[in-house]
């Protein structure tokens, strides 16, 4: 037997051992997971049954709660329990299949021996629960298999200090249903090998775990500690929305007494996206953390009350609309409107308030004014102008509801009151006389009295009309924010020092027409937003920790100094690529990955410029679509050239792509995203081609995908990946001018195996400067 085949049967031999181990360990769980079942059956059906109740003394009533909450406790520790049990029991079914896929040989400094270190997506103990068989990833020592090759290596502990020592072997292993795949020694950080096997698969709905392939950039940011900020700028396919989730389990281990999955919040590009992820922090055995957009953070504050546009709606304009009369208005506004001159605008207007301008509503009850906005007017500017806008509108809003309680009180007499207590169901009767007898329990009164019967339901009748009025006061909806957002744009309110744009005229008279009709434009919803805050002082949200913004290139200087007022306290993870910064607002415009809105006291920049999702040949070609492309490094793992086809006609165009589709199928892949630029011509060729091929159309409201032909629009795209691409259409007249070049970029870095370009009439411009020799010309 050569040396090899002992080395993989010693290995195979191993990891018998550790199902074993696993088997034994799960059939122990098991048994003890029943016995605890039993438990909680017993105690809830005993509850009652084991539980004093006495309410004739003080001292009994006492006695009785003690009783109730010694159960409940007890009730709690063992369902507590026995999700423990199940979470242990799901950590070694996941390690049963694959129990580690690295391994590494370190002897530390001064002692004797080397020790074989096992790494997995979690720790494995022995049978007598004394040394480690499998170390979790997430360890302190585990950081040597990601940050060094063979030779001198050392790894930071919480409690210890630095440990030094050397790297006498490295080793990746592919394993799977317990069987040793493959097996291979290097020196590098994680070796082709194991990467070439994993991202030669084909593409999935669904994002997976990294952790047996961090590259040691990656693994810099998994680890990263210390800063509030860390800025992550990564190229397409660079792994840094994987790493960032990688992470936030990293956060969740190395805290885990301290920080909770519900207290780390990722805003992501779109719902769909949100699916596409939802899996990898459970496939590590974590809690999956809170997932949000932006525009349902936005349609959850203003969405009850107006139409919003959304940033999709807001794209497809800017698309599709080049023509329109207020097209460069609108774009001129969509920039200042993301900017901090704009944050500023507001700022200074909100000053301006302090003295005179505030705008309140009427409050009405049954279309008579009880308290007109003037009255709350005055009242709020008799106040102390050294107080605070908020704490004005606190001390308003007290004396609101005082003055609703007197109005309530008058009401009582009026004949509509009247009217309401003849309509009382019987039951409402009997309500009221069980309240009253409460009431009267220790008097000697009784209900015979008509006028106190009375009384006490016109009380009950009124109070609950004016219910609403009092939590309509509560909510400060007396404020009228809308006309207060409206006087930024009446050309009354402008600072000496503010510089508007050219447009402004045009931008004010837009915006206005917008609002009349309850509309709000995306731009102006952070803004609104903002504003609203500035006056009312909504409090910030202190329970999040940590915040992750992926895409974060879309994300407008104004919409970042938003989020950080919302949660002040938070960490955050910053992820994106200025080369696929698409929205209008970013078009020369600095984004928020950009150093200059960061105190670099507290920040961390990682730049990842190695690309791993497409085949080089893909990466060679993309690259060239973008200024500074050729620094992306794409990662070795060859493929077919990119294809450019060029077609006269709609009908050849329908033709060839369900030919190329076809032919994709024929290679084996099963995910195949046809990118048309926008969602009106997605839905034109769904329409045309979904009865020769079975395909699906994804819409901004699709909240998740499936293997299959995707028919979706280039800005939908974002941060997921396809086994192969057709580009539905890049002649000139789709892909004509250099601000739709990012867009075509992040279309194009979609593919992971395959990407085909098709063009109806003249190829795009966009094209000029990429090299031939990076794709097929077919005419």
């Amino acid at each position: 037997m050569t040396e090899i085949k002992k080395d993989w049967k010693k290995e195979q031999d191993r990891i018998d051992t550790i199902v074993e181990v696993i088997d034994a360990k799960v059939s122990f769980l098991e048994q003890n997971t029943g016995h605890i079942k039993e438990d909680i059956l017993e105690i809830r059906k005993n509850f009652w049954n084991d539980v004093t109740i006495n309410f004739d003394e003080p001292d009994d009533i006492t006695e009785t709660f003690a009783s109730i909450k010694q159960q409940a406790e007890m009730l709690s520790e063992r369902e507590r329990s026995q999700g423990q049990v199940q979470k242990q029991l799901k950590t070694l079914l996941r390690l049963k299949d694959s129990p580690y896929f690295g391994r590494i040989d370190f002897h530390e400094k001064g002692e004797s021996d080397s020790q074989s270190i096992y790494i997995g997506v979690a720790s494995l103990l022995d049978r007598n629960s004394e040394n480690f068989l499998i170390y979790d990833w997430r360890a302190p020592i585990s950081s040597l298999y990601y940050d060094y090759g063979l030779g001198p290596a050392a790894y930071d502990t919480p409690g210890d200090g630095q440990i030094q020592g050397e790297i006498e072997l490295k080793r990746q292993y592919i394993i799977r249903s317990t069987v040793l795949k493959g097996m291979f020694d290097t020196g590098v950080t994680i070796g082709d090998e194991l990467l070439q096997e994993v991202l030669g698969n084909n593409a999935s709905t669904q994002m997976k775990s990294i952790v047996a392939t961090i590259q040691r950039e990656q693994n810099e940011i998994i680890r990263s500690e210390g800063t509030k900020y860390l800025i992550v700028q990564g190229v397409a396919g660079s792994g840094k929305t994987s790493a960032a989730l990688q992470r936030v389990a990293y956060l969740l281990y190395r805290y885990r007494h301290i920080l909770q999955a519900e207290q780390i919040m990722l805003f992501s590009p779109n719902p769909m996206f949100n699916s596409y992820v939802s899996t990898v922090l459970p496939e590590l055995g974590e809690e999956n953390m809170q997932q949000c957009t932006l525009q349902q953070y936005i349609d959850h504050r203003l969405g009850t009350k107006y139409r919003v546009e959304d940033p999709f709606e807001q794209m497809e304009y800017i698309l599709s609309n080049r023509d329109d009369e207020g097209f460069y208005a609108r774009k001129e506004a969509i920039s200042f409107k993301a900017s901090l001159s704009f944050k500023n605008y507001i700022n200074d207007f909100v000053t301006s308030l302090s003295d005179s301008g505030m705008i309140f509503r009427n409050i009405s009850f049954r279309k008579k004014i009880l308290i007109s906005a003037r009255q709350i007017e005055e009242k709020f500017y008799s106040l102390d102008k050294g107080y605070s806008i908020p704490n004005r509108l606190l001390i308003v809003t007290d004396w609101l509801k005082k003055e609703l309680k007197q109005l309530a009180k008058r009401e009582r007499n009026k004949e509509w009151v009247e009217q309401e207590i003849q309509l009382l169901e019987k039951v409402d009767y009997l309500e009221a006389f069980k309240q009253l007898q409460k009431k009267r329990r220790n008097t000697e009164e009784t209900f015979d009295d008509f006028d106190q019967e009375h009384l006490f339901l016109a009380k009950e009748v009124v109070n609950k009309r004016f219910k609403p009025l009092l939590a309509k006061v509560k909510r400060l909806e007396f404020i009228d924010h809308l006309a207060l957002y409206r006087c930024l744009f009446n050309m009354k309110f402008i600072p000496d020092n503010q510089l508007l744009p050219a447009h402004w005229e045009q931008i004010c008279e837009y915006t206005l027409n917008r609002l009349k009709k309850f509309e709000i434009p995306y731009e102006d919803s952070i803004p609104f937003l903002y504003l609203q805050d500035l006056i009312e002082g909504r409090k910030s949200n202190t329970l999040i920790r940590h915040i992750v913004i992926d895409e974060a290139q879309d994300y407008s200087p104004f919409q970042f100094a938003y989020i950080k007022q919302l949660f002040p306290y938070s960490y955050m993870t910053i992820l994106g690529d200025m080369n696929q910064a698409i929205y209008s607002h970013t078009m020369n415009a600095p984004t928020i990955l950009s150093d200059e809105f960061y105190d670099m006291a507290e920040t961390k920049l990682v730049v990842l410029n190695r690309s791993y999702r497409s085949t080089r040949e893909i990466v060679e070609f993309t690259r060239e679509l973008i200024q500074g492309g050729e620094q992306i490094e794409p990662f070795n793992r060859s493929g077919k050239k990119p294809t450019l086809t060029q077609v006269y006609s709609e009908t050849g165009l329908n033709i060839q792509v369900i030919e190329r589709i076809r032919a994709i199928q024929s290679r084996g892949h099963q995910t195949i995203a046809i990118i048309c630029k926008t969602a009106q011509e997605s839905a034109k060729v769904y329409q045309t081609i979904h009865g020769q091929v079975d395909a699906r159309l994804i819409k901004k409201g699709t909240l998740y995908y499936e293997k299959g032909i995707l028919i979706i629009p280039a800005y939908l795209a974002k941060g997921i990946e396809f086994d192969g691409v057709i580009l539905y259409n890049i002649s000139q007249e789709v892909y004509g001018t250099e601000d739709e070049r990012k867009l075509l970029y992040t279309a194009a870095t979609r593919a992971m195996h395959e990407l085909h370009l098709f063009s109806l009439g003249e190829i795009s411009s966009l094209l000029d400067g990429v090299s031939e020799n990076t794709y097929e010309l077919n005419v």
